[in-house]
C-alpha cells in the first residue's frame, strides 16, 4: 500500500532480488492483546516508537462524527503523570520529535528518539492507553483548536471543501460518507460521556499495534514492553467494525460548488475497490500512468500539449473498506472547465480501448519500486508501514513482499480495471467556480 503523498496546491542488511533490502522484524501478542513489532536496525542511533489504534472516522457513531481526529489532538493532553500540555515538551527536551495523524481507518501516534530514550517514548505511549486524561477542561480546549484547524485548512483553503463534498456524495449512507475532520455541529453537541466511551472502547491494548524500529536490543525491549504495557488491562467494550460493501455508482452523480476561488477546477471521483485487492493495485498502477510526473499521460496531454489545465492530478484514496480514484484539474486561463473534462475523458478512454506499451508498464513498475522503497527509508516509515501491513492485511511481511502484488498486475489487468471503474457512470463530477460567478 503506498502513502498518499500530498495532492492539493497549496533497514535491514540483506539485499533481496531486484535491490529490495529486506526488513527483518519480529511480532508477538501481550496477554492483553496488544500486538507487537519490532524491528532492529543500528544503522543510525535513534528509535521510532510508534502505536496504531485500529479506529477512525468509519468507527463514529451517527452524530458524533470527527471524535477519531478528535482523539488525535486530545491525547496529547497529558495523563495523571504527564501534566497539562507537557507531553511535547517532554519528547522535544529529550533530542526528540512526535506527531500523529487519523483516517478513515486508524489513528497513528509516533515519537522519534535517541536510541537510549526508547524507555520514554514505551513510558509515554503507556501513559495515553493506559490512564490518558479524558476531562472538560482538555475537551473544551481540543475542541477550539480543531475547530480553528477546520477553517485553517479547510474552510479557508481554495478547493479543500473537495473532500466533504466528494466523499458525501461517492458514499452517502456509508461510515465513509463524512471525512475525519467531522462536522463541527457534531463535536458541539458531544458531552464528556461520550468521549470516556469512545477512550474505553478504542484506546485499548487488543485495538492497538505497538510498532517499534531502529537501534535496539529486541530482548531489552521486550521486557520494557512488558513492564509498561503488560498491566494494562484488555478492554470489554466491543469493538464497532462496520464494513461497509463496494457499491459502484450506476449513474454519474453532478454538482457545481461556489467556492473563494480564481480559477475554476474540475474534480472527478471514481468508486474503486478496497486497498490490498488486485483491481486496487491495478489502480494503482494506472494514477501513476496518468499522473506520475511531468512525463504522465495527463499532464504531458493535457498540461504540456493542449494548454487546458493549469495543473491536473490523479490519486486513489485506498481504504479498508472501498477507495476513490479522484482526478482533479485547475483550469488554464479561459479555458472552459467542460473541455477540461474532455481532455480528461479522452485520456481514459484510451487505457479502456487500448492496452498501454509495454515500455510505459515497465515504466510505471520502474516508479512504483522507486516509491514502495522510499517508503521504508526512514525508521518512523517502517514501524507505520508494519503496523498498516499487520492491522489491515494480517501481514507484516508486505513490507517485503508487496511489490510482488504490483508485478502481478498485467497489461491486461491495468486495461480491464479501467473499463470497470473509470466509466461515465461510476462517478461523482464536481465543477469548481468562483463565488464572482
Amino acid at each position: 500500500m503506498r502513502k498518499l503523498f500530498a495532492l492539493v496546491f497549496g533497514l535491514g542488511s540483506a539485499i533481496g532480488a531486484h535491490g529490495q533490502t529486506n526488513i527483518e522484524f519480529q511480532e508477538y501478542d501481550l496477554e492483553n492483546g496488544l500486538h507487537v513489532i519490532l524491528h532492529e536496525d543500528h544503522t543510525t542511533p535513534i528509535v521510532a516508537v510508534s502505536v496504531l489504534y485500529h479506529v477512525g472516522s468509519k468507527n463514529e457513531k451517527p452524530g458524533r462524527s470527527g471524535f477519531a481526529h478528535f482523539f488525535e489532538h486530545l491525547m496529547f493532553e497529558g495523563s495523571p503523570n504527564i501534566e497539562r500540555g507537557d507531553f511535547m515538551k517532554i519528547v522535544q527536551n529529550n533530542g526528540g520529535a512526535l506527531n500523529a495523524n487519523t483516517s478513515f481507518d486508524r489513528t497513528f501516534y509516533y515519537e522519534i528518539l535517541p536510541a537510549n530514550q526508547l524507555e520514554l517514548g514505551l513510558w509515554l505511549e503507556s501513559e495515553r492507553m493506559l490512564q490518558a486524561t479524558v476531562d472538560i477542561t482538555g475537551v473544551e480546549t481540543q475542541r477550539e483548536v480543531v475547530k480553528e484547524e477546520k477553517r485553517l485548512r479547510i474552510d479557508n483553503q481554495p478547493y479543500m471543501s473537495f473532500q466533504a463534498e466528494m466523499f458525501g456524495k461517492a458514499f452517502e449512507g456509508s461510515p465513509y460518507a463524512i471525512t475525519p475532520i467531522g462536522t463541527m455541529e457534531d463535536l458541539n453537541a458531544a458531552q464528556i460521556a461520550d468521549f470516556k466511551d469512545f477512550y474505553e472502547t478504542f484506546y485499548v491494548p487488543n485495538n492497538a499495534t505497538l510498532s517499534i524500529a531502529g537501534d535496539i536490543d529486541p530482548k531489552e525491549a521486550k521486557e520494557m514492553i512488558e513492564k509498561y504495557f503488560g498491566p494494562i488491562a484488555k478492554g470489554t467494550n466491543e469493538i464497532p467494525r462496520p464494513k461497509p460493501e463496494l457499491k459502484l455508482l450506476n449513474n454519474a452523480i453532478v454538482d457545481t460548488v461556489y467556492d473563494n476561488i480564481q480559477l475554476p477546477a474540475l474534480f472527478l471521483g471514481y468508486k474503486i475497490p478496497q486497498q490490498g485487492t488486485k483491481d486496487a493495485y491495478a489502480m494503482d498502477m494506472l494514477t501513476t500512468l496518468l499522473s506520475g510526473g511531468q512525463s504522465s499521460r495527463l499532464y504531458k496531454k493535457l498540461v504540456d500539449q493542449d494548454q487546458l489545465g493549469l495543473a491536473v492530478q490523479a490519486f486513489p484514496y485506498g481504504l479498508e473498506n472501498g477507495g476513490i480514484f479522484i482526478t482533479l484539474g485547475i483550469a488554464n486561463m479561459g479555458v472552459d472547465l467542460k473541455d477540461l473534462k474532455a481532455g480528461i475523458d479522452g485520456e481514459f478512454s484510451k487505457v479502456r480501448n487500448d492496452l498501454i506499451s509495454e515500455n510505459e508498464y515497465q515504466k510505471v513498475l520502474n516508479q512504483l519500486e522507486n516509491d514502495f522503497v522510499s517508503q521504508n527509508s526512514t525508521m518512523a516509515g517502517i514501524a507505520e508501514s508494519l503496523a498498516n501491513y499487520h492491522v489491515y492485511f494480517s501481514d507484516a511481511n508486505l513490507i517485503n513482499t508487496e511489490i510482488e502484488k504490483y508485478r502481478e498486475v498485467t497489461r491486461e489487468d491495468l486495461q480491464a480495471a479501467a473499463q470497470k471503474y473509470l466509466t461515465d457512470q461510476n462517478r461523482v463530477i464536481l465543477y469548481y467556480l468562483p463565488k464572482q460567478q
